[in-house]
């Protein structure tokens, strides 16, 4: 028995349920280098302000909370592991425009930030 030809019986083919992955971009990659940078100087620099500081310098209050259950260190890794890994499967959907507004973000609102409380 023969099966029936989809677009016969409903007037459509019917639609691949996968894509070929994209093509590496260099825009993609750097984009991704440049995120992951920003996650690693955020890190440093948050760690390095919360051991002179103290946790009351942090300005978000879960990686606070995190900090005081777990300690310094493994909250932000644990915290950077994730931005990391988040951005990453960005990278691998192809969606670098929204990778690359992350990456601004982390620059403008937090490494900056950082840099001017540690350095100046």
């Amino acid at each position: 028995m023969a099966y029936a030809n989809a677009e016969s019986v409903f007037g459509t083919g019917v639609p691949k349920v996968w894509r070929r992955p994209p093509r590496p971009l260099l825009f993609g990659n750097v984009v991704l280098v440049v995120f992951l940078l920003c996650q690693v100087f955020d890190g440093a620099f948050t760690y390095m302000g919360v051991m002179t500081f103290g946790t009351g310098i942090e300005a978000n209050p879960l990686l606070a909370a995190l900090m005081a259950h777990l300690g310094h260190g493994t909250a932000l890794m644990m915290a950077k592991f994730v931005a990391a890994s988040l951005g990453i499967g960005l990278h691998l959907r192809g969606t670098h425009a929204a990778v690359a507004v992350l990456a601004a973000f982390y620059v403008i609102a937090a490494v900056l930030p950082w840099a001017l409380i540690l350095f100046y």
